[in-house]
C-alpha cells in the first residue's frame, strides 16, 4: 500500500491544526453554525440527527493493521465503541463530539488518515475493486492509478469548487466489482489492439433521485494519459454544470441534457488543450508509485493443500463459510477471504472496535498485515494461504464475524437512514435487520442463491438501492414510514436500474414483500438460475402477481 511522504503528512497537519483554530472559534461562539458548516464539511464532519458524524477516507479501500487498530481506539475513545463502513470503502464515526474532532484527525494523521474531501462539492475518495491485485481475471493492478488520482485531486485548485460532488471508481477486471457505471467518471483498464493497456472510459452515471448508467465516451484512452482527460471531462463539466439547482447539479444530468456524443465532443476537443498541460504523470513518477504495490512475499503452494481439504470435507459450516467467503487467488494455494460486517439481524456496515483489532491482528498475523474495505460494506483480507483458512475462520467465528453469507440475501447493503441521517426519510437499518433474521435459515440461503438486496432511507440513495436485485426505497408517506420496491438492479459489468414494482408497502408489511418478490424468483426460476437471470427472462409480471394479487 502507498506510504504517504513528507508533502501528505505536511499537509494533513496543517490540515487538522487549521481545523483546532476554527472549531475553538465555534465552541467560544466567534463563528456561528452557517459560518461554520462550509468549514466542517471541507474536514469530514457532518451534523446529524443526534451529533456529529465524521467521515475518514480510506483511499481506495486499503488499509493497514496499523490503521485499523487506530480506528479501533478512535471508536472506543471518542464514539460509542463502534464504526460504520460505507459504500464508499471509507468509516463513519456517528457520536463525534465537536471540541474533541480535532483531537481525532490528530491521532488519525499519525497513521496517515484523514477527512480531507469525504465531503463537500470536490472528488470525493476514489474507490476500486477490493480484490485488486490479487484476482486471476485482472487486466492490471488499479490501485496505482488511484493513488495517482488521489494525489492529483487532493486540494486541486481548479476542482475545489465543482458543481456538484464527484466520484470516481477504477477496475481493472472484466468482472465489475467496483460500480464503475454508477460513478461521474468510471474507470476500466482494458488490453488495446495492439495488446497496450488503457482505459474505458465512461461517464455519468450515478444513484439518487436520477439513476443513470453512465455510458462509455472513449473506448481506449492510453494510461500515460489520464490525468489530462480527467481535467478535460472535469473542465466541461466546471463549464456547464448547474450551480443555480442542487438537484440538477451533478455530471450525469449534464450528460443527459448535451447529449452523449457532443458531450464526448466537448471533452475530446477540451482534451486537445489539456494535453498541452502536462498534466500527465512522468514515466518515472507513475513507477515510483506502482512501487508502492509489489506483491507481497507469497510463497507459491503447487500442490493441493491437504490439510484443507480435509478440513472442508468433515466440518460443514467451514465449507459453507468457503463456498461463500473465499475467492479465488491468482496465487496457488492462496484465497482472498471476504469478512461478512452482515451478522443475522446486525446492522450493515458496523464494527465493535474489539472486532477492529481482532482484524488487525488476524492480518497482521495471515495476510501481511493488509485489510481491504469494500462498497458493500463488508471487509476482505486478500492474502491467505489455504492452510491458514480453518484456522482463521475459527478465530472469526469465536469473534461474532464468521457469518457465511457473503453474496446470499442475509449480506445486505443498508444506509443508517433515519436513525441517524438527517436527510432520511425512513428507517433503513431495522428493515435490514427484519430482513436478514426472516432469512437466517442456511438451507434456505443456499436455496435462493446469489442475490443482492440493498435498502435506502431517502431518495439520495445511499444504500445503493436502485443497483440491488432487490431494491428498497423509504419514504415519508403523511407522516408514515412506507418502503417502495424495486427489481431488477444491479452494480457489475452489466449494470442495470431496478424497475419500480408498484405500490409501496408500510413498515409492517416491506419484510413480508420481500419474502414474496423471493417466492415469485424460486416458482418461477428454471434450473440453476440466479434471481437477476430469471427477472430477466420472466420481467416485472409474476413479481407483481406475487406482491399484489392477479393482474
Amino acid at each position: 500500500m502507498y506510504v504517504y511522504d513528507t508533502y501528505d503528512k505536511t499537509l494533513i497537519n496543517q490540515r487538522v491544526a487549521e481545523f483546532r483554530g476554527q472549531v475553538a472559534r465555534r465552541v467560544n461562539g466567534e463563528l456561528t453554525e452557517d459560518q461554520f458548516k462550509p468549514l466542517r464539511l471541507l474536514n469530514g464532519l457532518y451534523l446529524q440527527l443526534h451529533a456529529y458524524m465524521l467521515r475518514v477516507c480510506i483511499p481506495y479501500g486499503v488499509l493497514s493493521s496499523h490503521q485499523m487498530r487506530k480506528l479501533a481506539h478512535v471508536a472506543r475513545r471518542y464514539d460509542k465503541g463502534y464504526g460504520h463502513f460505507t459504500t464508499r470503502q471509507n468509516i463513519q464515526f456517528n457520536w463525534s463530539k465537536l471540541e474533541e474532532t480535532p483531537d481525532i484527525l490528530y491521532e488519525l494523521a499519525e497513521v496517515d488518515l484523514h477527512a480531507i474531501q469525504t465531503s463537500g462539492n470536490v472528488i470525493r475518495n476514489t474507490t476500486s475493486d477490493h480484490f485488486a491485485g490479487v484476482s486471476n481475471d485482472e487486466v492490471e493492478d488499479p490501485r496505482p492509478y488511484c493513488e495517482i488520482i488521489r494525489q492529483w485531486s487532493t486540494l486541486h485548485p481548479e476542482f475545489s469548487f465543482l458543481p456538484r460532488k464527484f466520484k470516481i471508481a477504477v477496475t481493472g477486471s472484466e468482472h465489475d466489482r467496483a460500480a464503475v457505471k454508477f460513478h461521474d467518471i468510471g474507470l476500466r483498464l482494458k488490453k488495446g489492439a495492439n495488446g497496450n493497456i488503457g482505459f474505458e472510459v465512461l461517464v455519468g452515471g450515478g444513484q439518487g433521485r436520477t439513476p443513470v448508467v453512465a455510458i462509455t465516451i472513449r473506448n481506449f484512452l492510453p494510461k500515460q494519459q489520464l490525468l489530462s482527460y480527467l481535467e478535460a471531462i472535469l473542465r466541461v463539466y466546471n463549464r456547464h454544470g448547474r450551480r443555480d439547482n442542487i438537484y440538477k447539479a451533478r455530471i450525469k444530468i449534464l450528460v443527459r441534457d448535451l447529449g452523449g456524443c457532443e458531450f464526448a465532443k466537448q471533452v475530446e476537443d477540451e482534451w486537445r488543450h489539456a494535453r498541452k498541460t502536462n498534466a500527465n504523470v512522468s514515466f518515472e513518477e507513475e513507477e515510483r508509485i506502482r512501487a508502492f504495490f509489489v506483491p507481497p512475499p507469497y510463497h507459491a503452494i503447487e500442490t493441493p493443500v491437504v490439510s484443507f481439504q480435509k478440513a472442508c470435507s468433515e466440518d460443514v459450516s467451514f465449507r459453507n463459510w468457503v463456498l461463500t467467503n473465499t475467492y479465488d487467488h491468482k496465487i496457488p494455494g492462496y484465497a482472498i477471504v471476504t469478512i461478512s460486517l452482515k451478522p443475522h439481524g446486525g446492522i450493515p456496515g458496523d464494527m465493535a472496535d474489539d472486532q477492529m483489532d481482532i482484524v488487525a491482528d488476524l492480518a497482521q498475523a495471515y495476510s501481511f498485515g493488509e485489510i481491504r474495505v469494500t462498497h458493500k460494506q463488508n471487509l476482505v483480507l486478500a492474502h491467505i494461504r489455504q492452510e491458514d483458512l480453518f484456522v482463521l475462520w475459527q478465530k472469526l467465528v469465536e469473534h461474532g464475524m464468521g457469518t457465511a453469507n457473503v453474496g446470499l440475501a442475509t449480506d445486505i447493503i443498508a444506509c443508517p437512514g433515519l436513525d441517524y441521517c438527517g436527510l432520511a426519510t425512513a428507517r433503513s437499518i431495522p428493515i435490514a435487520q427484519r430482513i436478514s433474521e426472516r432469512f437466517n435459515d442456511r438451507d434456505r440461503l443456499n436455496d435462493i442463491g446469489k442475490i443482492s438486496i440493498n435498502i435506502s432511507g431517502c431518495i439520495n440513495a445511499c444504500g445503493h438501492h436502485h443497483a440491488g436485485n432487490i431494491g428498497i426505497l423509504g419514504v415519508d408517506k403523511r407522516g408514515n414510514e412506507a418502503y417502495q420496491i424495486t427489481l431488477g438492479g444491479r452494480s457489475d459489468e452489466h449494470a442495470a436500474i431496478g424497475q419500480i414494482v408498484g405500490p409501496g408497502f408500510s413498515e409492517e408489511r416491506v419484510v413480508d414483500a420481500v419474502e414474496n418478490v423471493v417466492e415469485a424468483y424460486i416458482e418461477n426460476r428454471e434450473g440453476k438460475e440466479t434471481f437477476i437471470e430469471t427477472f430477466d427472462r420472466t420481467g416485472l409480471d409474476p413479481f407483481k402477481e406475487k406482491l399484489y394479487g392477479t393482474l
